[in-house]
């Protein structure tokens, strides 16, 4: 499935969308939100910055004009959710309780306005309180996209778990920078941003092999996927599913690759499922 915010419906000519294991909507907001100055995306050394700030045309607006082109689709559609205080999360996820979404993606990894801007995801005992209301708010299955800025992923995963989550999904992107030296600024208008693509791979895949352990509940492998190789090293360290996000920018068809080269891999190793290989990683 893409990764929140790495692909629109626009694009479902472009590839086909049935493959999917699903798509994923880009975070919504139950309010509208503008999202950060320019510049707001960069390249990076094998990969990506971006500090788009999510722009958000608030709940209303998505499930009038962007949901149903979603739903249109066929393919079963997972709705991201932010918020910047507690109570935000739990007004998107009543708001879009009953409107056809599959499961909804809590995007943890949004300043917490109540506690001096830092990530919601980092404290776990707040993560616990969000998910537990959005849980209790929804009628589909409930998925949290973890931050990898913390110092136990394991224990933030077990909070999401203990709080009703039905996935995980690891991880978001990491704090980075880039610098115009000419005219000694940073290149995003932010100044900083969230790093992607190949360069974090080995990180993301640690913190999917770290919180695999820590829960029994499945983990949605994310960071630097952009082949059936890439997937398959995931699916080994313990996710069940994988989202690819940078990768859909250079090449749309990206995810489609993946899905139809994956079979073949796993054939040249003599397995036949995705099933058998998830979680069997030799340490």
């Amino acid at each position: 499935m893409p990764a929140s915010g790495c692909f629109g419906p626009e694009l479902g000519a472009l590839l086909p969308v049935h493959e999917l294991g699903a798509l994923v909507t880009k975070t919504v907001f139950a309010t509208v939100r503008s999202g950060n100055p320019a510049h707001r995306i960069t390249e990076a050394a094998d990969g990506m910055l971006n500090s788009v700030g999510i722009p958000s045309p608030g709940i209303a607006e998505f499930r009038a004009q962007v949901l149903p082109q979603y739903l249109a689709t066929s393919v079963p559609t997972i709705i991201s959710i932010g918020g910047l205080t507690v109570a935000e999360y739990w007004a998107a996820a009543d708001q879009l309780a009953g409107h056809g979404a599959t499961a909804v993606e809590v995007n943890v990894s949004c300043p917490n306005l109540e506690h001096g801007g830092l990530a919601i995801g980092t404290d776990p005992t707040t993560v616990e309180r969000v998910v537990s209301g959005v849980v209790a708010r929804s009628d589909v299955p409930v998925f949290v996209k973890l931050t990898p800025n913390v110092t136990s992923i394991a224990e933030i995963a077990r909070a999401a778990e203990h709080a009703g989550a039905t996935a995980i999904t690891v991880a978001n992107t990491f704090p980075a920078m880039s610098v115009d030296v000419t005219h000694r600024s940073a290149v995003l208008g932010n100044g900083v941003g969230g790093l992607s693509g190949p360069a974090v791979k080995p990180i993301a895949l640690r913190l999917v092999w770290q919180a695999a352990q820590a829960v029994d509940i499945p983990v949605i492998g994310c960071g630097g996927i952009t082949t059936a190789r890439d997937a398959l090293e995931f699916l080994l360290a313990g996710a069940t599913a994988i989202q690819v996000g940078t990768a859909n920018f250079t090449r749309p068809y990206a995810m489609a690759q993946i899905v139809r080269g994956l079979g073949p891999l796993l054939a040249a190793s003599g397995t036949m499922t995705v099933s058998d290989v998830i979680g069997s990683l030799r340490v």
